[in-house]
C-alpha cells in the first residue's frame, strides 16, 4: 500500500555554506550580550531593532520578487537563514509572522495594492503582523468562530474576540478570520473571510494574558464594530477557511516547530563535557535527541520543497508539528535530568536561564498552531482512519 504522506528528500547544497557562515558571524556580533532568558524566547521575542538589522542584510522576504522588496532568492537560502537564527535563539518576533506566513499569503492572494503597500514594509523590518484565528470557548474548532464582519458603507464592521494572539499588543497589523455569512450557515466552514486589520483602528482593545513567566506575549483582542475598508479584504470573500488552512502549512512545518528549544543542546553538551567524559546514559539520551532533530529537519525540508512547488502539504505539516511538539517538550527535562539541575533560575547562568524559561513555556507548544488532538485528527484522516 502506498503511503498517504509524501516526504521526498531535499538537500541543502554545499554552495550555501558561505551564506550560513555570514549569518553565524552576524549573530555572533548581534547576540554577544543576549541572556539565556532572551535566547529562550527565540521567535516570540519582539525586538524591532534586531528585525531592522536583519532587514538590512536582506534576510526578510528573501524569496519574494524584488518589486515588492524581496530578494528573489531560493527557499533553501531562506531556510539556511531561519535555521541559524533559531539555533542562536535570535529574537525574531517583530518580523517572524510577516515573513513566514502573512507575506506569502499576500503574495499569493493579495491585491496588487496590498502587495505594494505591505510587503516592502515587512521586508524592511518595519511592519509587524499577528494572526487572529482562535476564539474563546471554541477550543480547537477553528471553524466554529463567531467573530463577524458586517458590511457597511465602504467596508466592514468587525465584532467579536480573538484569543492567544501572539504579540498583538506590539504588532502593527493583524490578518484575522471573521464570519461574513454566505453559503449554507449550517456548514460552518463556509462564509469565512480574511481581513488586513490596522491594530490602531478605533474599536480594537488588546488585553494581556499573563503566563507562568509573568509575561504576556499572548493576548485577547476585542473588536467592537471596528471598521475595515473594502480594500483590506484578503483574497475572496467567503473563501477564508481554505485560505487560512493553507496558510497553516507554512506555520506547522517550519523549523521553529522543532528548534524552539535547540539552544539548550549545545549548552548542555558543554556543561556535560566540563564534568569529564559523558556517561553512557548522557551519551545515549543526547544521541537520541539529536537523531530526532535530524529526522524532523529532513521532514521539514521536504515540506518546504512541496510549498515551493505551490502544493499544500497539510497532512505532512501536521505530522512535523506533532512530532516536533514531543521533541521540544522533552529537551528542558533532558537538561534537568542529566545535570541534576535545581528547580531555580540562576541569573547570569545562561543554561539555567534557558532551562528555566523553557520549562515554563513548553506546555504551550502543543497548543500553538493547532492542538495535538486537531493535528492527530488530520493525520488520522490522511491514514484513512476517520
Amino acid at each position: 500500500m502506498s503511503s498517504p504522506f509524501t516526504f521526498k528528500p531535499l538537500e541543502i547544497p554545499p554552495e550555501l555554506e558561505p551564506l550560513r557562515e555570514q549569518v553565524r558571524e552576524f549573530l555572533r556580533e548581534a547576540g554577544r550580550d543576549w541572556s539565556g532568558w532572551k535566547v529562550g524566547h527565540s521567535w516570540t521575542g519582539f525586538d524591532k531593532d534586531f528585525s531592522r538589522a536583519v532587514a538590512d542584510k536582506s534576510w526578510i522576504g528573501m524569496t519574494w520578487p524584488t518589486q515588492y522588496g524581496g530578494g528573489e532568492r531560493s527557499h533553501l537560502e531562506r531556510h539556511v537563514v531561519v535555521e541559524e537564527m533559531l539555533a542562536a535563539g535570535a529574537p525574531l518576533g517583530a518580523h517572524w509572522f510577516g515573513d513566514r506566513q502573512s507575506g506569502p499569503l499576500l503574495l499569493r492572494l493579495g491585491t496588487e495594492e496590498q502587495r505594494r503597500r505591505f510587503l516592502p514594509a515587512i521586508a524592511r523590518g518595519e511592519a509587524s503582523f499577528c494572526i487572529g484565528l482562535s476564539e474563546p470557548n471554541s477550543g480547537s474548532d477553528l471553524a466554529s468562530i463567531r467573530a463577524k464582519a458586517v458590511r457597511t458603507d465602504g467596508g466592514w464592521l468587525l465584532t467579536g474576540t480573538k484569543i492567544w494572539t501572539t504579540n498583538a499588543h506590539l504588532c502593527d497589523y493583524m490578518i484575522g478570520l471573521f464570519r461574513t455569512g454566505g453559503g449554507d450557515t449550517k456548514v460552518k466552514h463556509e462564509g469565512l473571510s480574511q481581513f488586513l486589520i490596522d491594530m490602531k483602528t478605533p474599536g480594537i482593545e488588546v488585553r494581556p494574558i499573563r503566563d507562568l513567566t509573568g509575561e504576556n506575549h499572548f493576548n485577547e483582542v476585542f473588536f467592537d464594530e471596528a471598521f475595515v475598508p473594502d480594500d483590506m479584504l484578503v483574497g475572496e470573500e467567503g473563501n477564508g477557511w481554505k485560505q487560512a488552512t493553507s496558510e497553516l502549512a507554512f506555520e506547522r512545518s517550519q523549523p521553529d516547530r522543532f528548534m524552539s528549544c535547540f539552544p539548550v543542546l549545545p549548552e548542555l553538551v558543554d556543561a556535560i563535557n566540563k564534568r569529564g567524559s559523558p556517561d553512557r546514559l548522557a551519551a545515549r539520551e543526547i544521541g537520541a535527541t539529536v537523531a530526532d532533530l535530524v529526522i524532523l529537519r529532513e521532514m521539514s525540508l521536504s515540506v518546504l520543497g512541496q510549498l515551493a512547488e505551490g502544493k499544500t502539504p497539510a497532512r505532512e505539516a501536521a505530522l512535523v508539528k506533532d512530532l516536533g511538539n514531543s521533541h521540544e517538550q522533552q529537551i528542558p527535562n533532558l537538561a534537568r535530568d542529566l545535570l541534576d539541575l535545581p528547580a531555580t533560575i540562576e541569573q547570569g547562568n545562561r543554561l539555567s536561564e534557558l532551562e528555566g524559561i523553557l520549562t515554563q513555556n513548553v506546555p504551550s507548544y502543543s497548543l500553538r498552531g493547532g492542538t495535538r488532538e486537531i493535528l492527530r485528527g488530520i493525520i488520522a484522516k490522511g491514514l484513512g482512519l476517520r
